[in-house]
């Protein structure tokens, strides 16, 4: 996993071998069996979609986003990691059975604070998503972790302080070019109904290489807008 070490040194990337390694030893026997005979078991499936979402989209549109930290705090957040999904060729498990209760300790939740703004949110992710990788709460954000950062965020949408009005096909070109190896076939843009960017959803092999998505992630269903709208980055003032 050398992709992993690039830009990175020492201890920074030695635990994220570690969980990818971990994840890659949980798929490994099941990569391949027909999807129809899973039955939505942990650690079954066929790759990873890394879904990122743009936070002052949700924070703009979200009646409940007023009380959430990453919108009514000081620190300006601009794309958060909204999960890591497993899924099959067709479909996705979720909420998969574990032999305990799905359960995410007190210390990966606020580890996971500065990527993912919302203890409800790492909560929920497991229950719904983190169950059927196969991983224990800790491994299973440790690797989220990793592919996010595998991801390199386009300049222009680091913090920008004005609306960016832009398309779907020009979001997708800036993360192709800030990320060597990204196709337009490894990345889907996320608008819904308000032509607002919500997410930017990125498909990964089990060992962490940038794979085809399917229709799981259909361009056409997530974002029919000719143009898009991106609220800008905003801190507010005080607590």
């Amino acid at each position: 996993m050398q992709w992993l070490r690039d830009g990175s040194t020492g201890s920074a990337c030695s635990w994220r071998d570690v969980a990818l390694a971990a994840l890659m030893a949980v798929v490994a026997a099941t990569i391949g069996t027909p999807a129809a005979a899973r039955d939505e078991q942990p650690g079954r499936f066929d790759y990873l979609t890394l879904a990122i979402s743009w936070s002052p989209t949700y924070c703009a549109s979200d009646e409940k986003a007023e009380d959430e930290p990453q919108c009514t705090g000081v620190r300006p957040y601009a794309f958060v990691l909204h999960g890591l999904w497993p899924q099959y060729e067709s479909g996705w498990p979720e909420f998969c059975r574990t032999p305990r209760e799905p359960w995410v300790p007190k210390h990966v939740i606020t580890e996971m604070l500065d990527i993912m703004p919302s203890p409800r949110l790492v909560i929920h992710q497991y229950r719904k998503h983190g169950t059927c990788s196969g991983l224990e709460a800790e491994p299973f954000f440790k690797a989220s972790r990793a592919l996010f950062k595998r991801v390199r965020i386009p300049e222009e949408f680091v913090r920008p302080e004005n609306y960016i009005r832009t398309t779907p096909e020009a979001i997708e070109k800036a993360f192709i070019e800030a990320n060597p190896g990204m196709k337009a076939e490894h990345i889907a843009i996320d608008c819904g109904r308000r032509a607002q960017l919500r997410e930017v959803r990125i498909c990964f092999t089990p060992r962490g290489a940038f794979r085809e998505c399917t229709s799981n992630e259909d361009q056409r269903r997530l974002c029919r807008a000719r143009q898009v709208t991106m609220p800008p980055v905003r801190a507010r003032r005080g607590g």
